[in-house]
């Protein structure tokens, strides 16, 4: 399988993520103050467990579609008598911002008493809400975000079910050795090659690590281009582009950003050989819905598709029937699988533990031993003593004729790659 190729590495740390840090530091210390032996609540007539994610603003396309797949399988595990024999209560919190990320996650672990909180997203703001969660002592599971720092910094109740920033960084260079530079007949150090990110943590975790492998491979690397997410022109970042002659762009963005950058490309009529994104707005429905099908022929290195080969991903097809029953649509990305699957993998762990007192929970995350390939993304369940999930790896996805499919690792892959004449 794909992640057999990768090592596991030391990450550097970005200057401005530690900025960050510091200043949430300070914010989550206090309310780690208050918090102080605060535990999880046992005995009450339902589990209550918190949902932070964003449900508003830019990232509202992600929020909504991770919450589904925790909420579907809320409802399955209800059906079946809940978990400790006790019903879950889903208590939604919406976090648009690293602000309202720290004042949901306390209102969470105050107000409501959650026994646990999964989340969130974006990366940023599971960074901020996880050191409000971690000095109060409550589980908590981040399914999606995937930025290294969110389990790089020794905190004991924090578990992450994808892969991190640096293994889907890894996904995009894999992309470019093994996929587009064959396809287009080169050699991938004769190709010129450009990063483009959004500045915020994720992006700058993704970029490094490109940048590291760029290095060591000895490929072109023509430019690196950092900008905010919420630009609203980026016509001086292609400009750039053209002028350096990037004939594969390798962009780490969301949705908003991906369409304002795929628009202004066609509007400076330049055409890249090859478009690797990141994930985030490269995987989504809405943002191949809203370019009218001008995603077709770009790669994306992210969770493997809900449209791959089901022998290495039991029960997909199950899910994909469940959800479309539950919401009248299929998932508009792979977040929602993964989370619906992560979300039973760590009910699993609360069932099997033996209280629901933190150190126990923690016990039960570590003991969960499931082999890659045995579940619906396709991923292993093993975490590490960091709380990082060393069985999650990416796939290769291509657009193709509106639908986004699966072309790397082959046993996961669905289709061949394709590239324009």
């Amino acid at each position: 399988m794909y992640e057999a190729e990768h090592d596991c590495r030391t990450h550097c740390r970005s200057a401005a993520a530690g900025r960050k840090r510091g200043r949430l530091g300070v914010l989550a210390l206090a309310a780690g103050l208050a918090l102080a032996g605060m535990g999880a609540q046992v005995g009450a007539q339902t589990m209550k467990i918190g949902a932070l994610f964003p449900f508003s603003g830019s990232f509202a396309a992600f929020g909504q579609d991770c919450y589904r797949g925790l909420e579907l399988a809320v409802e399955e595990r209800n059906a079946r008598g809940g978990v400790r024999g006790t019903r879950i209560e889903l208590v939604k919190a919406d976090a648009t911002d690293t602000s309202q990320a720290v004042s949901e996650a306390r209102r969470l672990v105050t107000v409501v008493k959650a026994q646990a909180v999964f989340g969130t997203y974006a990366s940023s703001l599971s960074y901020a809400a996880t050191q409000v969660t971690e000095l109060a002592g409550v589980p908590y599971f981040e399914l999606t975000g995937t930025a290294d720092d969110i389990t790089g910094r020794g905190y004991k109740y924090v578990y992450r079910y994808s892969p991190n920033a640096s293994y889907v960084a890894d996904g995009t260079m894999v992309a470019l050795e093994k996929i587009v530079a064959p396809g287009l007949g080169v050699d991938p150090k004769d190709m010129k090659i450009a990063f483009v990110h959004e500045d915020g943590i994720y992006g700058a975790t993704v970029v490094k690590r490109q940048q590291a492998i760029a290095k060591e491979k000895g490929y072109q690397v023509v430019n690196v281009l950092p900008y905010s997410a919420k630009s609203v022109d980026m016509s001086a970042i292609v400009l750039k582009l053209k002028a350096a002659g990037a004939e594969v762009i390798m962009p780490t963005s969301y949705e908003s950003d991906t369409i304002l950058l795929m628009r202004q490309l066609d509007a400076a009529k330049y055409a890249p050989k090859a478009i690797i994104g990141t994930g985030g707005g490269w995987s989504l429905e809405t943002t191949a819905k809203a370019l009218g099908g001008r995603l077709d022929g770009t790669f994306s290195a992210d969770f493997p598709s809900t449209a791959m080969n089901e022998a290495g991903a039991p029960g997909l097809k199950d899910f994909l029937e469940k959800y479309q029953a539950r919401y009248g649509s299929l998932p508009s990305s792979s977040y929602g699988l993964v989370a619906y699957v992560g979300a039973h993998q760590s009910f699993d762990a609360l069932e099997k533990a033996k209280s629901m007192d933190k150190d126990d929970i923690r016990e039960a995350v570590l003991a969960l031993d499931v082999a890659v390939g045995g579940t619906a993304v396709g991923w292993g369940v093993k975490f590490g003593q960091d709380g990082q999930n060393t069985r999650a790896f990416p796939a290769v996805l291509q657009w193709q004729n509106g639908k986004r499919l699966t072309v790397y690792p082959k046993d996961a892959a669905i289709a061949e790659p394709v590239f324009a004449n």
